[in-house]
């Protein structure tokens, strides 16, 4: 378990630091200012949806009562704008038939958060979107705090265009047709639909079964956090994820990734403690040393992998008290932070080169290299990211073949976005 025990000093910071949990869903630089209100000339934007290729489009608008408001030329919004295409392919569906009919299944007020989540109530060109990392949100108007009260009444939940070179982004979905000129603001034509985040990171981490040593490991880590509950919650990671106002990224290793590093960290360990038992007994029934020696390297060697699978083959082992010296839920806390960016990110928003990103890690080791992310492109969509910590191989992102907002990576959710990846990352 060196890995685990060797980050335990520095992790203790993690116990009392808050620091690490104060980015917000707030902009990182100002958006471009709303262009005047007038004069004002041409196509408002309610009717360039009259093109028949957004019909869908259009109905959506129209049945939640925005098509007056993107009528209004007194007004400036920008427009991210999925055609019929787009959202038949979005759904999953063979027409536009079958769209509008699901479409039309749906309750008015999920239309209009799905509406409202494409909008934002100002004007923004490509020109104005920077290229440098992170992104930066863009609020909608798109208000979530309807029958979430935890939610601020004026807050409104955001999407983040990007760019790299010539190719634009909102989320992880490709701009198509971008800088549409409107009398009062900007279409941008998208490949795909945008849906709104509905959950927190933790409703993810709580629920998903392929996610339950994630899951363990942060209730672990948060096992050792000793503050007054009247200044903070002591669930300080749990806390974290599961409420609005973090904007983060979490790598999240599946069951299969903690168990392989499970297994490999605790092995020794195991073995070594059988080798012990059976040597003391060996010695005890009057064997020599050199017999015992040998009667326990081969007791371990028989026992100890099956001895190891079965302790590290479940969540459980992170709340098995002979671990807990080996095991510290400081050291946790270290690992689950490491997994952890301070800025939410797409896959699209990450480097074709290797480059280094801080984690939630450097709040109280401010030398630390990070983790290193190198993002595969084909066309404008990445087909394989790689995350590679200080001691393991590059891990993989396990990537969605096509954009999928229930699948497993570029994850979106209120506070931040999650992608699965097939290894723990150590940080040293």
């Amino acid at each position: 378990m060196k890995i685990f025990i060797s980050i335990k000093r520095s992790a203790m910071l993690l116990a009392t630091s808050a620091l690490f949990f104060t980015a917000c869903n707030k902009l990182e630089l100002e958006p471009t200012p709303a262009e005047p209100a007038a004069p004002v000339t041409g196509t408002t934007i309610a009717a360039m949806l009259d093109d028949p290729s957004f019909s869908l489009l259009k109905a959506a608008v129209v049945r939640v009562g925005l098509a007056s408001t993107l009528a209004d030329t007194s007004l400036r919004f920008t427009v991210f704008a999925p055609d019929d295409s787009a959202i038949m392919k979005s759904l999953g569906v063979p027409s536009i038939a079958v769209a509008a009919g699901y479409l039309a299944s749906l309750p008015d007020a999920s239309v209009a958060g799905l509406v409202s989540y494409h909008i934002i109530p100002q004007s923004v060109k490509t020109s104005s979107i920077p290229q440098a990392f992170p992104n930066f949100g863009y609020p909608t108007i798109l208000n979530p705090s309807i029958g979430t009260p935890d939610y601020n009444p004026f807050v409104r939940l955001s999407n983040y265009p990007s760019k790299r070179g010539s190719i634009v982004w909102v989320n992880n979905i490709p701009v198509i047709a971008p800088d549409i000129a409107a009398a009062n603001g900007t279409v941008h034509k998208i490949a795909r639909v945008l849906f709104p985040p509905s959950r927190y990171l933790w409703n993810k981490i709580d629920t998903d079964t392929s996610l339950s040593f994630l899951k363990a490991a942060i209730l672990r880590a948060d096992s050792g956090t000793v503050i007054d509950p009247a200044v903070l919650n002591t669930n300080i990671l749990q806390s974290v994820l599961s409420k609005f106002g973090p904007d983060l990224t979490v790598f999240a290793p599946t069951n299969a990734a903690f168990r392989a590093v499970l297994y490999a960290q605790s092995y020794p360990l195991i073995y070594q403690q059988i080798y012990n038992i059976t040597y003391q007994a060996a010695i005890g029934a009057g064997a020599p040393p050199a017999l015992a020696a040998t009667i326990a390297t081969d007791t371990a060697t028989v026992k100890a992998p099956p001895t190891t699978t079965a302790l590290t083959s479940t969540p459980a082992f992170f709340q098995n008290p002979l671990f807990y010296g080996a095991l510290p839920a400081q050291s946790v806390k270290g690992i689950v932070v490491y997994h952890v960016l301070g800025k939410r990110a797409f896959g699209v928003n990450f480097p074709a080169t290797a480059t280094s990103f801080p984690t939630l890690l450097n709040g109280v080791v401010a030398s630390h290299p990070g983790v290193s992310i190198t993002a595969t492109f084909t066309g404008p969509s990445v087909t394989g990211l790689t995350v590679k910590g200080v001691r393991n191989a590059a891990a993989n992102v396990l990537i969605n073949p096509l954009p999928d907002p229930l699948g497993t990576s570029d994850q979106n959710f209120a506070n931040g976005n999650l992608h699965k990846i097939d290894q723990v990352l150590l940080p040293q």
